[in-house]
């Protein structure tokens, strides 16, 4: 009873910092665009822009008042929703309103979210797998044949940027094979109706951000393993006669993957934030697509605006969970 009680209080003060650390960072970016040598009202106009049109759209845009009533207006259309001007309304969760796309940034945000998420779960999964399982194995044959072809994988992974890796199997595999028309590539296909169509349209995505991923963690993996298999504990293990299964199962393993749970967690909230290039590439339009176009063609404030706090929420989320995660991989944690 009393690990449990622990285990209760470290979450809910992890769950009270995790709270307080949201509110810091959304009031912070509010202020950093407010900071920016940028007027994005001017860049609403076209070549006969006159005050009277920047000033409009200053009032459009919400930018008329202090930037803590901006961030305070945010979040009561978090909770409550909002209504802009021309008779816009969008319901609770507001997330702003796009003035150029004529539609609420919760909908746009909707429909961009799953191809991302599904891009980001489906990498994370094979990164993780082809990581680990490479690792231990290298560690376990150190210095042997598999050891050695491990490395050769790690150098390739690490070496080779996704924009080669992407447009390499997107000419070399997915055109040449004819695997997915290039008409239909980047589609969006719901995986609980079509699971077919979203495997020929995500594995190849998956396949290119999980390559160097999975480079980076076979080598982690092999050095954390290596060096807690010549810890104490596991010696002790061996005298007591565990056979080399156990002792990797329940000792090497949940010693040696503890750090690796930060890492995946960073990593993974990063992709959730949308991962540009792999996007770019294959035509996926998610949440990072979304961001450079906001940026680069249209000048939408509100949905650069969402993107990044949407992003920064990704980021704080998975370290709540990554630490509510270690205290059941480590015992320590949730005792001191």
């Amino acid at each position: 009873m009393k690990g449990c009680d622990r285990l209760l209080k470290y979450i809910s003060r992890r769950l009270l910092y995790t709270l307080v650390l949201m509110l810091i960072v959304s009031i912070a970016i509010y202020f950093i665009f407010d900071w920016l040598p940028i007027d994005p009202a001017r860049l609403n106009c076209t070549k006969q822009c006159t005050p009277d049109i920047i000033e409009a759209n200053r009032h459009r845009l919400g930018l008329d008042v202090s930037v803590m009533e901006q961030w305070w207006r945010f979040i009561q259309g978090l909770f409550h929703g909002r209504v802009y001007t021309q008779g816009a309304e969008c319901p609770a969760p507001s997330f702003g309103y796009s003035f150029n796309r004529h539609e609420c940034v919760t909908g746009i945000l909707a429909e961009a979210f799953p191809i991302t998420l599904s891009l980001a779960l489906g990498a994370f999964i094979m990164w993780l797998s082809l990581g680990i399982s490479l690792g231990v194995i290298a560690a376990k044959n150190k210095g042997k044949f598999l050891d050695k072809a491990s490395s050769v994988f790690v150098l390739v992974g690490t070496s080779l940027p996704t924009f080669i890796s992407g447009i390499l199997i997107v000419l070399f595999v997915v055109l040449k094979f004819n695997i997915v028309n290039p008409l239909e590539l980047g589609d969006w296909h719901n995986p609980f109706i079509d699971p077919v169509g979203w495997l020929k349209t995500f594995f190849f995505p998956c396949a290119t951000l999980a390559l160097a991923y999975a480079a980076t963690y076979t080598r982690f993996t092999r050095s954390n393993v290596i060096e807690t298999s010549s810890e104490d504990f596991i010696r002790t293990a061996r005298a007591k006669g565990l056979s080399e299964k156990v002792i990797l199962r329940k000792h090497t393993l949940r010693a040696a993957l503890a750090p690796i749970v930060t890492i995946a967690g960073l990593d993974f909230a990063g992709l959730l934030g949308g991962a540009i290039i792999t996007e770019g590439i294959f035509g996926l339009s998610g949440l990072g697509r979304l961001s450079v176009k906001a940026v680069t063609e249209t000048y939408d404030l509100p949905i650069i605006l969402s993107t990044t706090l949407l992003a920064s929420a990704f980021v704080v989320v998975m370290n709540l969970i990554v630490d509510i995660a270690y205290a059941f991989i480590d015992p320590r944690v949730r005792q001191s």
